[in-house]
């Protein structure tokens, strides 16, 4: 009993467990939130404007938000408060059932949830290079929240109909904020020894001091490419079913590529030491010029299936870049400021991707695809400019 106390006193494991639900509570929204906006008599055209409007809001929060959980005594603090936000506001989906109450709730909902994940991001991989630990085993938790989450979504639905949409997203934002309260402290203990050493670590204490080109350039390479993937979850299903992929193919060539990833990020320790974050960045970038560029051409679904695994090198490799080359380059004062600012770039460019993909799919349909693979293109352009302007020492 004791054996299993410990366990489960580990931070990281404890970790795991936040991690699963901040991306199990995401998955509900993601498979149930247009079914329920249809039922409420909400048109695609609002439903578009009520899935955008809290990412332009996230543009901004994020910044303020890793700030202000920079300066916290320990990241924990904001994780749990928006965690404990991110639990009450959905009390008001139960009420509201016109366009602009349902904008309203459901921005506040999301814009909570939606600064959760940078934060999370930056004091777990901290506490893991401090601790000599798996960062990647504790995030693909996440990865495999999703996926339950996605899939138990589904049981819902068959059993309870659309209806169980608001019951189950107001639960599980319960549980992740039940799970928030069992946090670890992230941040050193406030030793004298301990501050002298973080105070001596190389890397930038003010967000201003990295935000040059040869800093900037390998985030917004991961924010080109993973824009492909915000792509991927609003039109692939529907091209594909135009392209006359069984409908029964469908989810499950979704499901395998976040399989392909939680692999990735398990496995990551034992091979990720031979590549420096950039290099990981431009992994990404060229798996995903192959990937995109297969996927215009409408290929026969065994080809998708294989194709649709490569999100663990597009997604899975290009993310650990990200956050070990924040992590590489600036001090823990801006650990959460910097990866929001990170995230900022990529949903910023996700919007800008989704709206002119919208527009491509109408004149030229799967080989819209091709702009994906030209992203990619960039992306590999965008690191080896930082390179060349900053040659690597990024540690592993």
């Amino acid at each position: 009993m004791s054996a299993v106390l410990a366990r489960w006193a580990s931070p990281e494991l404890r970790a795991s467990v936040f991690h699963f639900t901040v991306f199990g509570t995401g998955a509900v929204a993601s498979v149930y939130l247009g079914i329920w906006l249809t039922l409420k008599g909400i048109h695609p055209d609002q439903i578009g404007v009520i899935s955008a409007l809290p990412v332009f809001g996230l543009l901004v929060l994020n910044l303020f938000i890793g700030r202000l959980a920079d300066k916290a005594g320990d990241w924990r603090t904001v994780i749990l408060i928006l965690s404990l936000l991110g639990a009450a506001f959905p009390i008001g989906l139960f009420f509201v059932n016109e366009f602009w109450g349902i904008l309203l709730v459901w921005a506040f909902c999301t814009m909570s949830a939606g600064a959760i994940p940078p934060v999370i991001d930056a004091a777990t991989v901290r506490l893991t290079q401090r601790n000599g630990t798996d960062f990647g085993a504790v995030r693909a938790w996440g990865t495999v929240g999703y996926v339950v989450g996605a899939a138990g979504t589904g049981v819902v639905a068959t059993v309870f109909g659309p209806h169980a949409f608001v019951p189950l997203f107001f639960a599980m934002s319960v549980f992740r904020a039940l799970t928030a309260l069992q946090l670890p402290r992230f941040r050193a203990p406030p030793q004298a020894a301990t501050l002298a050493a973080v105070n001596a670590r190389p890397g930038a204490s003010r967000l201003r001091e990295v935000l040059k080109p040869w800093f900037v350039l390998p985030l917004l390479a991961f924010a080109l490419v993973n824009s492909s993937h915000a792509i991927i979850g609003t039109f692939s299903a529907l091209l594909w079913h135009v392209d006359g992929v069984p409908d029964y193919y469908i989810g499950p060539l979704l499901a395998i590529s976040a399989a392909a990833e939680a692999v990735m990020m398990f496995v990551w320790r034992r091979i990720g030491g031979r590549f420096s974050a950039r290099n990981m960045i431009l992994l990404a970038a060229i798996a995903a010029i192959v990937r995109y560029a297969i996927m215009a051409f409408s290929p026969p679904v065994a080809v998708l299936f294989a194709i649709q695994m490569l999100h663990a090198l597009t997604f899975g490799v290009g993310y650990f870049g990200v956050v070990h080359f924040i992590a590489n380059w600036t001090r823990e004062e801006i650990a959460a400021e910097a990866q929001g600012f990170a995230n900022v770039l990529q949903q910023g460019v996700s919007v800008v991707a989704l709206m002119g993909f919208g527009l491509l799919i109408t004149h030229f349909g799967t080989h819209s695809f091709l702009a994906s693979s030209i992203a990619g293109a960039l992306a590999v352009a965008c690191v080896l400019i930082s390179l060349r302007l900053r040659p690597a020492k990024d540690a592993h």
